[in-house]
């Protein structure tokens, strides 16, 4: 994965690979290789969204 991804282009990347999926023209090597990088950009979605989560309520509890 790249190192600068941000969180908008791993979101652009999974809808992409969803659409791919979605028209069923993938072989079952490209599925897989397919959900590995589906399960990495997840990972770092979610990874995201709770860093911005923690520094959110560090914010709320400083006011």
């Amino acid at each position: 994965m790249e190192k600068k991804l941000t969180y908008e282009t791993a979101v652009t990347k999974l809808a992409n690979i969803v659409s791919e999926l979605e028209k069923n023209t993938l072989d079952i090597d490209q599925v897989s290789k397919q959900l590995q990088e589906a399960q990495k950009l997840l990972k770092f979605c979610k990874e995201r969204l709770g860093k911005v989560e923690q520094d959110i309520n560090k914010i709320l509890e400083d006011e």
